[in-house]
């Protein structure tokens, strides 16, 4: 699927995806491919992410340097609930964690990026 929309926020937008991953333009028009990802305002980089129920704290670690309100969590093709002691290590932290498919959490990273919330992003590839 292509994402077709206007460049509204600052930082790296997911343009698409499909099969062999997610594609993401930055903004100085370079283009990536990427099966799995974090996004943050400022960069996308490739994750090799843990099982789902093995996730935690330190898969997340580099979206954490930056002050963001919440993650929104692709959690693959359907959607998984994080560890519970994930959600309470965040909460303690003061950030929130939103877990969904990865197909909608691509979508939503843009949304909410063009509000320009405070936001981060961990996508697991599409066939998990």
């Amino acid at each position: 699927m292509r994402i077709d929309r206007d460049r509204p926020a600052a930082g790296p937008l997911v343009r698409g995806f499909g099969a062999g991953g997610f594609k993401v333009d930055a903004p100085d028009g370079t283009m990536g491919v990427y099966p799995a990802l974090l996004l943050t305002a400022t960069r996308a980089d490739t994750w090799s992410p843990p099982p789902i129920e093995a996730l935690d704290e330190a898969a997340l670690a580099p979206l954490l340097g930056e002050p963001i309100e919440f993650i929104v969590l692709g959690t693959g093709e359907n959607v998984r609930r994080p560890p519970r002691a994930l959600v309470s290590a965040l909460e303690e932290r003061g950030i929130g964690i939103e877990p969904m498919d990865s197909r909608a959490a691509a979508k939503a990273w843009g949304i909410l990026r063009a509000e320009d919330r405070r936001v981060a992003a961990a996508l697991y590839p599409l066939g998990s």
